[in-house]
């Protein structure tokens, strides 16, 4: 069963401190306005076997969801700027071990004139409602904007964009179009994560302290050499809004995560994880961040670099509205420790624990008592572990396809981890504490940190809502 409670708007939530705490929690209706024509809330029509769906970006992550995504559609055009992923010999071993299903499988109903170098032939296409992106951190938030203008509702890997003034043009067109965007920021469809957010959020450890994340060291590499680029690549579109650089294999597919051109590292890969599920529970947002990190040789800006360019390490301290310290590491345990003034618990993708959930034998929190998000299917198992909670992540997007509902990472809820985890990383850059106001979403009285709100983007790679 589905349970529901009322909606608001965004911007009245962003009234004061107890607006603030209620910003990570906020699911409305979906605008009307469809581009469809259908009035808002009515079901979307499907097809007698499934909605259509495209998928830009497969050599892994991408094929991984697309995998989830059968079981809601039919998966009937494809998209990479690599042809060796198109004809699927490029996509990750690891794709077919954890989903069960060979690539070949996955792909079986799309034909090779389906198969597109240029994604926006998937957008084109209309066979296709529903857009999966797996592509690299640089490309999602041209894409989402693109496909929502083209009437697509869109499922895209996290984290959410590059900068953080990408998720305000995102919110803005997704607000314009009405369709329905859900992040792959799959740990709140953990019943693991859930769990602990909840018990949080419910005062089982009585009133939050202090949250202690640890995401795991940086990739250090390098120096690389340039070398002819592989004639299956389109190296030019793959770079998309990024400087125009020499090609390098390491700046290539999963290693693109290391180079601030493409993404932030651990802070925005491992971080759009569980700096989300940390801050779900937290209930406000930072208004104060202080960064330290060491940069290899050459420092982190120099282009084209021939080395990885996110930090060697790093740690940053968040202050949040409500009065919560954050601290995030790269060294320790991988997961999230939540005190407070009556216990602690400790989650992560293998284990929670902690004196408060020893109690829940005696004291149970049941998925009926779940309160922070108003449209949850009880009637799917509880699941834990990426590829199960994938299951679940990708049901409530296609739930909210059909209602016309607002996921559990959703856009604004998305934007707002995207951007701790920028600030995150701005505050490394310059080494030093910054302010930031969440409602004017800038940094008071400091242009040099405001500058890096945003990044210059290549002439045709332009974000445009």
């Amino acid at each position: 069963m589905h349970t529901r409670t009322g909606t608001l708007d965004r911007r009245g939530w962003l009234t004061g401190a107890a607006g603030l705490a209620a910003l990570c929690t906020t699911h409305r209706l979906v605008r009307a306005g469809d581009p469809s024509g259908r009035p808002a809330g009515q079901p979307v029509p499907t097809p007698a076997d499934g909605l259509g769906i495209g998928v830009v970006g497969a050599r892994y992550q991408g094929s991984v969801i697309a995998a989830a995504a059968r079981a809601h559609g039919r998966v009937v055009a494809l998209a990479d700027a690599d042809r060796r992923v198109l004809d699927l010999s490029l996509v990750d071993g690891n794709v077919a071990r954890q989903t069960g299903l060979s690539p070949e499988a996955i792909y079986a109903d799309v034909a090779t004139a389906d198969r597109h170098v240029d994604y926006r032939r998937v957008l084109d296409d209309p066979r296709v409602a529903v857009v999966l992106i797996g592509a690299p951190d640089h490309w999602h938030a041209k894409m989402i904007v693109d496909a929502v203008q083209a009437g697509k509702d869109v499922y895209c890997e996290k984290p959410l964009t590059l900068t953080i003034d990408e998720g305000r043009a995102i919110r803005r067109a997704v607000e314009m179009s009405g369709r329905v965007v859900q992040v792959g920021s799959w740990q709140r469809s953990d019943h693991r994560f859930r769990t602990a957010v909840e018990m949080v959020r419910q005062g089982r450890i009585g009133t939050l302290e202090k949250v202690e994340v640890v995401l795991g060291r940086n990739v250090a590499g390098g120096p690389f050499h340039t070398a002819p680029v592989p004639d299956a690549l389109d190296w030019n579109l793959w770079q998309g809004q990024a400087p125009d650089v020499p090609y390098v294999p390491e700046r290539c597919h999963y290693t693109f995560r290391w180079w601030l051109d493409y993404s932030g590292g651990q802070i925005t890969d491992w971080g759009a994880h569980h700096l989300d599920i940390a801050q779900w529970a937290i209930g406000s947002v930072p208004v104060e961040v202080e960064g330290s990190a060491r940069f290899g040789d050459p420092v982190a800006g120099t282009a084209p670099a021939d080395r990885y360019t996110v930090p060697v390490d790093f740690s940053v301290r968040y202050r949040y509205a409500n009065g919560v310290e954050m601290t995030v590491a790269d060294h320790g345990r991988n997961g999230i420790l939540f005190t407070g003034t009556g216990g602690r618990l400790f989650v992560n993708r293998e284990n929670l624990s902690g004196r408060p959930v020893d109690e829940l034998v005696a004291h149970p929190l049941g998925r009926g008592s779940f309160s922070l998000y108003d449209f949850d299917n009880t009637t799917r198992p509880e699941r834990s572990g990426k590829i199960e909670a994938i299951k679940n992540h990708m049901g409530n997007f296609f739930d909210c396809v059909a209602s016309r509902r607002r996921p559990i990472s959703d856009v604004e809820s998305q934007h707002r981890s995207a951007t701790t985890c920028h600030l995150g990383g701005i505050a490394c850059r310059l080494g030093r504490t910054l302010r930031w106001d969440p409602e004017a979403e800038r940094f008071p009285d400091d242009p040099e940190a405001d500058a890096l709100r945003s990044r210059p983007q290549r002439a045709g790679f332009e974000v445009r809502a």
